[in-house]
């Protein structure tokens, strides 16, 4: 108990490290007024070095601007991932500002533009782990501008976190499932975006990985690269099919569902593929109703969201250290059928 006392912060403490009266102190802590700002500020930085945790008062916090960098809008994804910071951005302190930056495409030039241009406080983004993009990221950072990624991270860049899902589990995931869904062994054929986005990566490689580790009758025998583009993802997937008209299953690990729906419904392969892919869209569910689609792995944007932007605010000293979604937690992946889709969808 004398421990407990010992460590408590006193106003007097506060006063004293301040160069202030406690009625000072008592003034700015819990907002009464009367008090200058730059008393103010002196009271408030004593406070928090000595650990006092709480929420400020609105007069004192900062203005947070937080550029929203998305690329693809079209992409249903990033669409969602749009939707819940716009519906975010109606329910936080208005100290906290959302700017959306919309590009037209995702190549590492164009993320890396993006991201050197910005005026923001702080960044969220979803980008390809390439050298033009890391070098960007750390050009924010010597700028003292925090970036946080989404959907797809740069790990070895200065980035502060992560507030996407464990893409190499949604990869065994869907490994695990797949096999279990289908009705005999044989061929697989993945569908991407391509490669050098960390998400994508991580997820062909949980597949195999598992597929490796638990069965030797299952195999992957081609990955086609579609750019998450409709049309080429089709093409791609209609000549995979033709060379391998023996496939039992499909698992598309990027956003073209559409395409890989078209390319089933040309009756190329011997038999209806299990089709396995990733995220609750008006399309996949769709395609799970009608049977077409056998599960989708949802990575949770609104959770994403929280997350990101409680990050920032945490690197920032915003609040009383309380969050939504604990900057520690780990995002889920949720899995869809035919039977557990919302209705409505919640988008």
């Amino acid at each position: 108990m004398a421990d407990a006392k010992r460590s408590r912060v006193t106003l007097t403490q506060v006063a004293r490290l301040a160069g202030v009266g406690t009625a000072t102190v008592d003034r700015v802590l819990n907002d009464r007024g009367n008090v200058s700002e730059d008393i103010s500020k002196r009271v408030l930085e004593a406070a928090k070095e000595l650990g006092i945790r709480r929420l400020l008062p609105q007069a004192h916090r900062r203005l947070i601007r937080i550029d929203v960098i998305l690329a693809r809008p079209e992409l249903p994804l990033i669409a969602r991932m749009g939707f819940e910071f716009r519906r975010l951005a109606t329910s936080i302190d208005r100290s906290i500002v959302i700017h959306h930056t919309i590009l037209d495409d995702e190549r590492p030039e164009t993320i890396a533009k993006a991201l050197s241009k910005t005026t923001c406080d702080a960044v969220v983004s979803y980008m390809p782990d390439h050298p033009l993009v890391h070098k960007a990221v750390d050009g924010l950072s010597a700028r003292d501008v925090p970036v946080v990624t989404v959907i797809s991270d740069v790990p070895n860049s200065a980035r502060i976190g992560y507030a996407g899902t464990d893409h190499y589990k949604a990869g065994r995931s869907a490994g695990y499932f797949l096999t279990r869904m289908g009705r005999r062994p044989g061929p697989i054929v993945i569908l991407c975006n391509h490669l050098g986005f960390q998400s994508h990566a991580d997820r062909v490689r949980g597949f195999v990985d598992f597929l490796q580790g638990n069965t030797d009758s299952w195999n992957v025998t081609e990955v086609v690269e579609g750019l998450d583009n409709r049309d080429k993802s089709e093409l791609g997937l209609r000549a995979a099919f033709k060379r391998q008209a023996d496939a039992v299953a499909v698992y598309n690990v990027g956003a073209a569902n559409i395409a890989v729906a078209n390319a089933i419904r040309a009756n190329i392969l011997e038999v209806r593929p299990v089709f396995v892919g990733h995220e609750l869209t008006r399309n996949t569910a769709a395609f799970l109703r009608e049977g077409l689609m056998s599960i989708t792995i949802d990575q949770s944007p609104e959770l994403q969201v929280w997350k990101a932007i409680n990050l920032l605010l945490r690197h920032f000293s915003y609040g009383d250290g309380t969050s939504l979604m604990p900057v520690n937690a780990e995002i889920p992946t949720v899995l869809y059928g035919p039977e557990n889709i919302p209705d409505p969808l919640p988008f």
